[in-house]
């Protein structure tokens, strides 16, 4: 996957950079029970790894989300928004807001032990909710529960640039973002700090 993700046209899908990443080691036992150590860097490439893929038909790659509603600009939902001051909240329901371009996401806060997703959506009808075959559904956020229960926060990035563009809405001041709880959010709340976006760099 990883493979075939890089070589998508656009020119915008890159090994990450983050020397962190690129230097994290892991070991592992070769073909002679030898003690190895790996780097990630090591591993981006698989021909350096001396093996390919058969180069064969690829049919989701011709398959893009079909939009409900093109070029529907944020002033035109008539969902009831929250506006973006009130955060952060609980998500024991939907949340609607308007989010401004351009600025960078904050923050969620959920229990590690509990099962936590909800959706997002960007510039949807919700009377009417799309599904993931979509283009306004922008993706999901998942934690699987694990037995150290803690108290987590972490955050959430959606690449949302070819939605956009697919719902000819790229050239818009401000975007309709819809947080859909899909877990029980009464015993296993979720505290969403804010909603912003940011511009990442080519």
């Amino acid at each position: 996957m990883w493979t075939i993700w890089k070589t998508i046209p656009g020119g915008l899908r890159r090994d990450i950079s983050d020397p962190d990443w690129l230097n994290s080691e892991f070991l592992f036992y070769n073909e002679n029970a030898e003690l190895v150590r790996c780097k990630v860097r090591d591993c981006l490439d698989n021909r350096r790894l001396r093996y390919t893929y058969q180069n064969v038909e690829i049919p989701w790659l011709k398959s893009k989300p079909i939009p409900r509603r093109l070029g529907k600009k944020a002033a035109e939902t008539k969902t009831a928004l929250t506006p973006i001051t009130a955060f952060p909240l609980v998500l024991d329901k939907t949340i609607v807001t308007v989010v401004s371009r351009p600025k960078k996401s904050k923050g969620i806060e959920y229990d590690n032990d509990k099962f936590v997703r909800f959706d997002v959506f960007i510039n949807d009808d919700l009377e009417i909710p799309s599904k993931p075959e979509n283009t306004e559904f922008a993706g999901s956020f998942v934690n699987v529960s694990h037995k150290r229960a803690k108290k987590s926060k972490t955050r959430l990035i959606l690449g949302i640039t070819e939605l956009l563009e697919d719902l000819e809405t790229d050239g818009d001041d401000s975007i309709v973002v819809a947080l859909v709880p899909r877990s029980n959010s009464v015993s296993d709340p979720v505290v969403i700090s804010g909603v912003k976006i940011e511009f990442v760099k080519d």
